[in-house]
């Protein structure tokens, strides 16, 4: 079982506020149609951050169909593509050895086209996180002079989508999203490395061209107008149309401040599914599930909700806690050791293997709220804005019995979920201050982060990179 412990999010001068959550279950995209600009000189920059790390997922798109198209893309494997197709013919392809398959890490990617260059290597440059990549199987580079299908007048480019004939939706954040029309552009020009050797992002400053864009997701709105969540703010009023897309998709998961998301590679017995940017779990029906964090903790206090979306057959089967020390083995699961605890929907605590009463049950559509004190390994479990009592009553105003765990010195603690009972399935949305379900009175922590539906305890703070940088 492997956890990432910790993602690249390291803020400089220039700060992300707002990324937005692409699902590809949703069928989630943005498109616009392009005038005629400059077919043989772009740039493309995005920052993104992965969620489903094993299908075929679509980046950004132009074209008309599947045989005349180019496309931006992650393989099933990991490897990032870049083709140009004419007749269902590669007019150009770029399949990178490098695998990205980090779900806890913001990757800015860079592809920088200037087809009159006389060097065909020349001609499309791709970059990630600062550095080009030079390492491609059976790299075939374009025709000199050759014409693309960005800015090609009338015809459609997509972000989030292959060419509608071909779909391969895109799932995950993405941010700071620039396109420049005319110009073949450096990584520096949007990125740059901080004082500890970090790609960090900054403002780029230059000209756009005719179909430049910039998108910050900062609206809500779902035209395609300067109020759209697709609204260019480049001032060109490039702006994109919006498919299956939400207020609720707009989220504070930035490449300047990242957010903790459940973790698809760690994944136990393989038995769950995960969407909505990893903060949508379906356990598996056979065997036992158990899913974790991609951020994990040392020290610090923390807070997070889970909202049961569907808690199965048994009176028991959900389980929400925290777990630390994570290895493979069913005795290493949450509450089967001393190092964690879980909560399950008749309201009984399990850990260390053993069940006793804590809190009342809960049932479907409850927010389950966890407040985590690793500095003192303690564990508070509430319901629906009221803290539980530890006798069976969930009735208390703050976190006040305590489930203590052992930690071994050194180790991380993770958020977790999962499912006891190996016939049902359970549904959970977990919200780290990035809800993917929607909230109706918004509180964030104490340093203004996040977005959660009842108010931190005191002292307690959502689990993202500025506060573990912080607090952790």
């Amino acid at each position: 079982m492997v956890s990432i412990l910790g993602a690249n999010s390291v803020s400089g001068d220039y700060e992300v506020s707002n990324s937005l959550r692409f699902d590809d279950g949703s069928s989630a995209y943005l498109s616009r149609t392009q005038t005629a600009g400059n077919r043989r000189t772009w740039t493309w920059s995005g920052w993104i951050k992965r969620g489903i790390v094993d299908t075929r997922q679509n980046i950004l798109s132009a074209g008309i169909d599947g045989n005349d198209e180019s496309q931006l893309r992650f393989d099933a494997t990991g490897y990032l593509r870049f083709k140009e197709s004419t007749g269902n013919s590669p007019e150009l392809l770029l399949d990178t050895n490098a695998l990205f398959r980090d779900p806890a890490a913001w990757y800015h990617i860079v592809v920088a086209v200037d087809t009159t260059q006389s060097t065909d290597s020349d001609r499309v440059k791709i970059y990630v996180n600062g550095s080009q990549v030079t390492s491609f199987n059976s790299p075939n580079y374009p025709s000199q002079n050759y014409d693309t299908r960005f800015n090609n007048n009338s015809q459609a480019t997509y972000l989030g989508l292959n060419v509608p004939a071909h779909t391969d939706y895109y799932d995950g954040y993405m941010t700071e999203v620039n396109f420049v029309d005319g110009s073949q552009k450096a990584p520096t020009d949007f990125g740059e490395f901080n004082d500890n050797g970090v790609w960090i992002p900054k403002k780029y400053s230059g000209s756009y061209g005719t179909n430049g864009y910039f998108l910050q997701f900062k609206q809500t709105g779902t035209s395609q107008n300067a109020s759209g969540i697709g609204a260019d703010t480049s001032g060109q009023g490039n702006h994109f149309a919006v498919t299956n897309l939400a207020a609720t998709d707009v989220t504070e998961d930035t490449c300047t401040n990242n957010f903790a998301t459940m973790n698809p590679l760690d994944n136990y017995y393989a038995g769950a599914t995960f969407s909505e940017g990893n903060c949508k779990i379906v356990t598996g029906s056979s065997p036992t599930t158990f899913v974790t964090s991609t951020l994990g903790v040392e020290t610090g206090k923390w807070y997070w909700e889970v909202k049961i979306i569907d808690k199965a057959g048994g009176s028991d089967d959900t389980s929400i806690g925290v777990q630390g020390g994570v290895s493979p083995g069913a005795t290493d699961q949450m509450g089967y050791n001393t190092a964690g605890v879980q909560l399950r929907s008749n309201g009984n605590k399990h850990t260390n293997g053993s069940n006793a009463t804590y809190m009342a049950s809960q049932d479907n559509n409850d927010i389950i709220m966890v407040a985590f004190d690793k500095t003192n390994n303690n564990v508070y479990f509430g319901a629906n804005g009221q803290w539980g009592d530890g006798s069976g009553n969930t009735d208390e105003s703050n976190p006040t019995s305590a489930i203590s765990i052992t930690i071994t010195a050194g180790d991380f603690v993770f958020a977790a979920l999962g499912d006891m009972d190996g016939s049902d399935t359970c549904t959970y949305e977990i919200n780290f201050g990035n809800p993917s379900f929607a909230i109706s009175s918004g509180n964030a922590d104490a340093n203004g982060y996040g977005n959660f539906e009842y108010a931190p305890p005191s002292g307690y703070y959502a689990l993202n990179t500025k506060n573990l940088a912080e607090f952790g």
